[in-house]
């Protein structure tokens, strides 16, 4: 788990971890942005430090390659079969949280979601 917006594309054609921009990437910046921004911990960029110390995501927004390499992943064959922005959100450093933790949850993203609607 982690606490950040990755964007398409999420792998590139020497499948290593390097910046693999899409013909939309502007356009993806924004939406992550849209997101980020709301969650003061996300857009800080450094969200897991006790688990991932040098993991950095400048404004708590990445490209997914550049992240980490994902061939034929959901939101790169989304966008590029059926038009489909996608990103995929990572809401937290624990990936199950216990059930307690969930109004917290909530209350963190709660906002970023509602922005995150605003930019349809």
């Amino acid at each position: 788990g982690s606490l950040v917006v990755n964007y398409p594309f999420d792998d590139d054609e020497q499948g290593i971890a390097i910046y693999s921009k899409s013909p939309d990437d502007a356009v993806f910046q924004q939406l992550a942005l849209s997101y980020s921004k709301e969650n003061t911990k996300m857009y800080q960029g450094r969200p897991c430090t006790d688990m991932y110390p040098t993991e950095y995501f400048p404004h708590g927004i990445t490209n997914g390659a550049q992240w980490y390499n994902v061939p034929g992943g959901m939101q790169d064959w989304n966008y590029l079969h059926t038009n489909c922005f996608e990103v995929t959100i990572e809401l937290g450093c624990v990936k199950y949280p216990k059930a307690e933790e969930l109004p917290k949850y909530w209350e963190q993203n709660r906002r970023s979601l509602l922005q995150f609607m605003k930019q349809v």
